[in-house]
């Protein structure tokens, strides 16, 4: 058949052999401008995985009543939630806290102000909705000191919220592209209990020092600030040393429990919508963002190469093996609660109910529906503190009397 056909292309006439290269010249521009267009796409997906994100809008503010104290807001999904919120602005406020839902329409969500708003105020349209809450510590209305501990990338700040005696502390580890301050919803819990609150920063993060090659590693990297805070917990005088943490700072927690060479000293861990297996997350978020499959697998395994980090810009390979909690569930040695959405909308509860069944001797799993991505408390304050608190009553680690408790 070959044959056949290198003869017949010598019978044929100039002009048919020139259109026949033509043809596979142009299938071959085509063929290359299609893996270009690839390489392009993934490198593009890996270095957004890896660059420390900045906070962007996600909503648009329609209206704001100052005599009514409410603010209109374009409907979305977190903005339709019901509960207490924060929104960040710009403007003549850069924070505001957001009560209930007021009423809604196919377009908009109107809810009560619980941050006062003058008649003088000018907000900016664009927003960004957050399960924050408090934004300072201040907010709280407990004492706290703010802190330095040291790190290998320097010191990095810290809030501490003494409680108790201080034998029992739990250190807290904020999500990617976030800061300290979405931890601070916990405090008063814990605070309650008895228990001393450490609310940390890490590398890249925006407060801590920035690492030299200022990339997020996933956790890979980051677990050692945190763990350097379990040390400073214990020359604090800390006996039993809880780790809770928000999105990525579930994958940084599990990384310190199961790295750390203060292990005998922790006695648990708290995580709320946790990354449990990073490439479920990434390949999640590209079926969300209608990345094609084949980016996203190009994206996952640049990200996890040596020789691609000056493509993605990481500062090393990411070590996706070690980072899955399920796939090293044997390793794990202290008791853990996740309280995790099925409808989270960024971090899939996938892996988290994964994790559960590889160890239900460890793995207590509290599943949350409509409360999407670390919202649980803003959701429903009540069912989060409850369960948290009768975890902590079944671990023997609730510092307060019973009468505190009740």
């Amino acid at each position: 058949m070959v044959a056949f056909r290198r003869a017949a292309l010598r019978g044929a006439s100039p002009s048919l052999l020139a259109g026949v290269r033509a043809a596979i010249t142009v299938l071959g521009l085509a063929l290359a401008g299609v893996l270009a267009a690839m390489g392009f796409a993934s490198a593009h997906m890996a270095r957004r995985v890896v660059t420390p994100a900045q906070r962007a809008a996600d909503t648009r503010i329609l209206s704001l009543d100052t005599a009514a104290q409410t603010i209109t807001l374009s409907r979305t999904a977190d903005t339709q939630l019901p509960g207490r919120y924060g929104l960040f602005t710009s403007g003549t406020a850069d924070y505001v806290k957001l009560g209930s839902v007021l009423s809604e329409d196919d377009t908009s969500v109107k809810r009560k102000l619980l941050t006062h708003v003058s008649g003088e105020a000018r907000l900016a349209p664009e927003a960004a909705f957050s399960g924050w809450y408090y934004d300072h510590p201040e907010q709280l209305m407990l004492p706290f000191t703010p802190e330095l501990v040291g790190s290998t990338v320097g010191p990095c700040p810290a809030w501490l919220f003494p409680a108790g005696d201080g034998g029992v502390w739990v250190i807290q580890v904020h999500g990617r592209g976030t800061r300290r301050a979405e931890c601070l919803r916990a405090v008063p819990l814990f605070h309650a209990l008895g228990i001393t609150s450490l609310v940390v920063s890490y590398r890249n993060d925006g407060e801590a020092p920035r690492s030299r090659g200022g990339t997020y590693a996933l956790g890979a990297t980051e677990w050692r600030d945190v763990d350097a805070a379990v040390g400073f917990a214990r020359r604090r005088g800390a006996k039993r040393i809880l780790l809770m943490g928000w999105s990525m700072g579930g994958a940084i927690a599990l990384q310190v429990s199961l790295n750390s060479a203060h292990r005998d000293k922790i006695a648990g861990l708290i995580l709320d919508s946790p990354v449990v297996d990073w490439r479920v997350v990434l390949e999640y978020q590209a079926r969300m963002m209608r990345v094609p499959p084949t980016v996203s697998g190009l994206a996952i395994g640049a990200l996890g190469s040596e020789w691609a980090t000056p493509v993605t810009g990481a500062s090393g390979a990411i070590p996706f093996d070690r980072l899955d909690a399920v796939a090293r569930a044997a390793e794990l040695r202290h008791p853990i609660l996740i309280l995790h959405s099925d409808d989270d909308g960024f971090v899939p509860s996938d892996a988290s109910h994964e994790l559960a069944a590889a160890r239900p001797d460890l793995v207590d799993l509290e599943v949350f529906d409509v409360a999407r991505h670390t919202k649980l408390w803003n959701y429903d304050q009540e069912r989060w503190s409850a369960r948290i608190r009768s975890w902590l009553e079944t671990q023997g680690l609730s510092a307060a009397p019973a009468s505190a408790r009740d």
